[in-house]
C-alpha cells in the first residue's frame, strides 16, 4: 500500500501536468447556477436544461467511454454521467479539461461542470457534462474509510474531513446555527435588543468558575476572559435599557468533559420589570419555540439514557423539599458538621473545598442525576445564589429557578438583587470564601455595586450555554462544536512531508 507521502507526490505530479497544459489548478472565478439538491428535488423543472454545477468529486468509475462520478456540494450529491463524445476537448483558453485528461482528476478535487440534466439508464438523476473545469486540485487524498468511533481523535483534529465525509456531522452544525437563530428570532419578537458587551474584564463575575487571564500591553494591565455575560448586561439595565440579550463566547478555565468545554457559546438575557415567575413561563415558551424551529416540533428526546417528553409540561421541584425528603436536612439552616455527617453516611466523595455551599451542592447533584425532566428547580438557598434576590416568604432562599433535563442543570433564571448594600455584603462574603481557598467563589466587583447605587429596576435574568444544544442532540460536548480544543500535536508523517523539526510545536 502506498504511503501518504507517495500518494501526495502523485497528486503533485498531476498538478504540475495541469499547469503544463495551461490549466490553472486553483482559479479564483467559478460559476454555480443551482445547488445539487435544487436539481434533484425539482428534476421535472430542470430535465433537458443546461446548468452549471460545482462541488467535490466523491467517487469515480470508468467503463470504456463512459465515466460516472459523484459530485457533492453542501446540499447533497448528484451524479456526473460523462460521455466521451459529449465532452469538449481540453482547452487552455477556456480552462476546461477534455476526456483525454480526465486522468488528472482525483477523488476530492473540486470541479465545475456545465451540461444537461438527465437520468442515467438506471434512473439516477445526473448531469451530462459538456464542459468540465477544475476549481481545486487536491494534494492529499480523502480517507478511504471514515470510522468515527475508532478514529475520534483524528476526527476532532481534522474536523473539516469529518464534515466532508459525514453528512450527519454537517447537518448537526446546521442545526447548531438554527439553534442560535431561533433564540434571536424569539427574543427580537419579544422586543429584546442584542447588545455586544466586553469579553475582557477587570473583574470576572456572574458565575462560579476559574477564569483565564491575559494581559493588555497598551495599558500594562491584566484582564480576565469573561466567565459569564451577567454583570455587563445588568449594567445596560441600569443604563436605561429594559430588554437586552447577548449570544457569544465565554471562557471557564476548568476541565474538559463530555458536558463541559473551557470555551463555549452562551446566551444571557435581562428583562426589566419582570421576576422569576415571569421568567419560568418565558423559558418554557423559548424551549417550545427552539424545538419547533430546529427539530420540526419533535416532542420526545432520547438524552443521556432518559426519555425527555416536552409535551407534558414542566415539573416544579422545591430545593428544600427534595433535600429534606432524601437527606433529612433543612438546607436553609444546616451546619457544616451536619453536612459532613450526611456526606459520610451516603459515601459521597469529598473532592471539593469543604464549606456549606459546596457540600449542599454536591448532595443535590446525587438527586439531580435521577431526574429526567423537563423540570424547574426552585427555592435555592441564598448561600448558593450570591447574585439573586431573597424570597419574600423566606429570607434564606432566593427567587431563582434552573431547568433540569436528563439529570443536569441546563440554565439559570433569577430575580436580580438590586439592593446595593445587600449586594455588597454578598460579594464580601464571597470574597472571604475566595481568600479561604475557594477559587470558584465570586469576586468583589465594586464598580457593579456603584452602578446599583445609582439604581437598577426590578429585573429578571437568565442564561444558558450551548450545552443545552448538546443535550437535545444527545452528544458529548466536543461532538457539539465544530472545532473542539485539543492538545497540540503534529504527526510524524506531517513533519516528514514538510521537513519540520521537533522544535516546531
Amino acid at each position: 500500500m502506498a504511503t501518504l507521502k507517495e500518494l501526495r507526490d502523485v497528486r503533485i505530479g498531476k498538478l504540475t501536468r495541469l499547469k503544463e497544459l495551461g490549466i490553472d489548478p486553483f482559479p479564483s472565478a467559478s460559476i454555480k447556477d443551482y445547488s445539487n439538491n435544487e436539481i434533484v428535488t425539482n428534476f421535472a423543472k430542470f430535465e433537458g436544461k443546461e446548468v452549471t454545477l460545482t462541488g467535490r468529486l466523491m467517487s469515480w468509475r470508468t467503463f470504456g467511454v463512459l465515466s460516472f462520478a459523484s459530485l457533492q456540494d453542501f446540499s447533497g450529491k448528484i451524479q456526473l454521467y460523462i460521455q466521451k463524445d459529449l465532452l469538449e476537448e481540453t482547452d487552455a483558453k477556456k480552462q476546461i479539461l477534455g476526456h483525454s485528461d480526465l486522468n488528472l482528476l482525483d477523488i476530492g478535487d473540486f470541479v465545475q461542470v456545465t451540461g444537461n440534466i438527465t437520468k442515467s439508464k438506471t434512473g439516477e438523476i445526473s448531469i451530462q457534462p459538456r464542459q468540465l473545469k477544475i476549481l481545486v486540485k487536491t494534494v492529499r487524498p480523502l480517507p478511504d474509510k471514515w470510522d468515527g468511533l475508532k478514529d475520534r481523535e483524528v476526527r476532532m483534529r481534522r474536523r473539516y474531513l469529518d464534515m466532508t465525509m459525514d453528512e450527519e456531522v454537517r447537518a448537526r452544525f446546521v442545526r447548531r446555527a438554527k439553534f442560535w437563530d431561533a433564540h434571536r428570532e424569539f427574543f427580537k419578537a419579544k422586543g429584546f435588543l442584542e447588545i455586544n458587551i466586553p469579553i475582557l474584564e477587570h473583574v470576572p463575575g456572574g458565575g462560579d468558575a476559574n477564569p483565564f487571564v491575559t494581559h493588555m500591553d497598551s495599558i500594562d494591565q491584566d484582564f480576565y476572559l469573561r466567565i459569564s455575560q451577567e454583570l455587563y448586561l445588568k449594567r445596560l439595565i441600569g443604563g436605561g435599557y429594559e430588554k437586552v440579550f447577548e449570544i457569544g463566547p465565554r471562557f471557564r478555565n476548568e476541565g474538559l468533559s463530555d458536558e463541559h468545554l473551557p470555551e463555549h457559546m452562551a446566551m444571557e438575557f435581562y428583562w426589566a420589570y419582570a421576576d422569576w415567575k415571569d421568567g419560568m413561563k418565558f423559558i418554557e415558551e423559548l424551549y417550545t419555540y427552539i424545538i419547533e424551529k430546529v427539530y420540526d416540533g419533535k416532542k420526545v428526546f432520547k438524552i443521556r439514557g432518559f426519555d425527555v417528553d416536552f409535551s407534558k409540561g414542566w415539573q416544579i421541584l422545591d430545593f428544600g423539599e427534595v433535600m429534606k425528603k432524601r437527606f433529612g436536612i433543612d438546607v436553609y439552616n444546616v451546619t457544616l458538621p451536619e453536612l459532613e455527617k450526611v456526606l459520610a453516611e451516603y459515601k459521597i466523595e469529598r473532592d471539593f473545598v469543604m464549606n456549606v455551599p459546596r457540600a449542599v451542592d454536591n448532595l443535590w447533584k446525587t438527586i439531580r442525576k435521577e431526574i429526567a425532566g423537563p423540570a424547574f428547580l426552585i427555592n435555592h438557598p441564598k448561600y448558593l445564589s450570591p447574585l439573586q434576590k431573597p424570597s419574600l416568604t423566606n429570607p434564606n432562599m432566593v427567587e431563582r429557578f434552573q431547568p433540569i433535563i436528563a439529570g443536569s442543570e441546563l440554565g439559570n433564571g433569577w430575580s436580580e438583587v438590586n439592593d446595593p448594600l445587600d449586594q455588597f455584603a454578598r460579594f464580601s462574603e464571597q470574597q472571604k470564601l475566595r481568600d479561604a481557598g475557594d477559587a470558584e467563589a465570586q469576586w468583589l466587583d465594586i464598580d457593579y455595586v456603584e452602578m446599583l447605587e445609582y439604581g437598577m429596576p426590578p429585573t429578571f435574568g437568565y442564561g444558558h450555554a450551548e450545552r443545552t444544544f448538546w443535550f437535545l442532540e444527545d452528544i458529548p460536548a466536543r461532538e457539539g462544536v465544530p472545532f473542539p480544543q485539543l492538545k497540540s500535536h503534529i504527526e510524524d508523517t506531517t513533519r516528514e512531508i514538510y521537513g519540520l523539526s521537533e522544535d516546531v510545536k
